[in-house]
């Protein structure tokens, strides 16, 4: 390896990987430095006892900005889901969609008692609206709380209750409400111009293919970084590497000195999964718990590659429980509300770092904002929003960085 053309990169999740292909595509040859057994962070699929299932349930949205630039989008073999959600709330279950794309979820949505006729136009105007604002007017208005923000818009505790708070506590992984307004349009515009989708082979499929584009990169897998400095990286096992520049992805503070007042907040959940028998969820279809004091949020219902039905449930509220009471109320909940006779838990994933909590939201920076010091630069989605689009940005971003520093555009 050609030493002045090496880099490392802290990380193999997928700012890491971006970051290596545009390191790469720029004649560098980047080292990552991975802590785990494989690539993809937080967006990875592992098998376990002849099951593969995604660690924590996740979509990708179609819209998002970069990633049409840097996956190949048909080899994913992407299942849309359906427009909407499925309520489950008081007994009853409604369907709800967006009748501009789906004219069959017209007369369902019209009708299901989770919020007024009023609420319902406002949801269209909302829409339009949307439509029309650009994703750095997004990220340059006025940051309220989702929930100020419904509220500010007019739409009452019915709706919120029964719809935007089980729907968006499952992509915000915090059911108050309390996340930026700023994600909230963002998110709700890429989910109204695109679908949500989940590739044939599971959401690790992404950083699989993204591996599989690197040519001349060296990928060291369990390999645990201890700290950075401007001049050494300290690996786990002793070993000290000199390195002349490096891109750390992800919470930096926990690896570089004097940053301790940066340290990331984050957002938990558990993921647990059943194999079952049967179940009431529609194919393709989110399911939503909108009732008050139940432990699972939110559901999907698959059939996998060897034709088992299998449910995964998110839950978000759970501090202090023991994991077998969380499992045997989420059975419970499984029966009654999915009409499941027979189930069989498979695993449970404790994802303690699922999400960055973080305010002041951004959507994109200049790539010298990524350089902490002389060598060392930032990437992950911690710099911007939690999203797959902030954390591909973020990598490229530092890869820019960084060339622009060994080229000498900034000291």
């Amino acid at each position: 390896m050609n030493s002045s053309k090496q880099v490392y990169v802290v990380g193999a999740g997928i700012s890491g990987l971006i970051a290596a292909l545009e390191l790469e595509q720029a004649g560098f040859e980047p080292i990552i430095l991975e802590k785990s057994d494989g690539v993809g962070g937080r967006v990875r699929t592992v098998e376990i006892e002849g099951y593969r299932l995604d660690i924590g349930f996740q979509v990708l949205l179609s819209t998002y900005p970069l990633v049409n630039k840097y996956l190949d989008m048909n080899a994913l073999g992407l299942q849309k889901l359906a427009s909407g959600a499925q309520i489950l709330v008081n007994g009853n279950r409604y369907r709800i969609g967006d009748p501009t794309r789906d004219l069959g979820a017209l007369l369902p949505t019209v009708f299901a008692n989770i919020g007024s006729v009023a609420d319902k136009f406002r949801i269209l105007l909302l829409n339009q609206r949307l439509k029309r604002k650009t994703i750095e007017e997004i990220f340059d208005s006025t940051e309220f709380t989702t929930l100020e923000y419904l509220e500010g818009i007019g739409f009452s505790k019915k709706i919120i209750d029964r719809f935007f708070r089980p729907f968006f506590a499952g992509i915000f992984l915090e059911p108050s409400l309390r996340t930026s307004s700023r994600m909230f349009e963002f998110v709700y515009k890429m989910f109204g111009e695109g679908y949500a989708t989940i590739p044939a082979n599971g959401i690790g499929a992404l950083s699989e293919q993204l591996k599989s584009k690197l040519t001349r990169t060296e990928i060291r897998l369990q390999t645990p970084v201890n700290r950075v400095t401007n001049e050494d990286i300290y690996l786990g096992s002793g070993e000290v590497l000199p390195h002349t520049g490096v891109i750390i992805t992800g919470d930096a503070s926990a690896l570089v000195q004097n940053m301790n007042d940066q340290q990331v907040r984050w957002k938990s959940c558990l993921n647990l999964y059943f194999e079952v028998d049967k179940t009431s969820i529609p194919a393709h279809t989110i399911a939503l718990i909108a009732d008050a004091g139940k432990r699972a949020n939110n559901l999907y219902a698959f059939t996998d590659a060897k034709g088992r039905e299998i449910v995964s449930v998110t839950c978000l509220e759970y501090d202090g429980l023991p994991s077998d009471q969380i499992q045997k109320e989420v059975e419970e909940e499984l029966r009654q509300y999915c009409g499941v006779s027979q189930l069989k838990h498979i695993t449970t994933f404790d994802i303690p770092q699922a999400l960055p909590d973080l305010q002041n939201l951004k959507t994109t920076s200049s790539p010298s904002e990524s350089q902490l010091t002389d060598q060392i630069f930032l990437a992950g989605d911690v710099l911007f929003n939690g999203s797959l689009n902030a954390a591909m940005e973020s990598g490229r971003l530092a890869a820019e960085g960084f060339k622009e520093k060994s080229q000498g555009i900034f000291a």
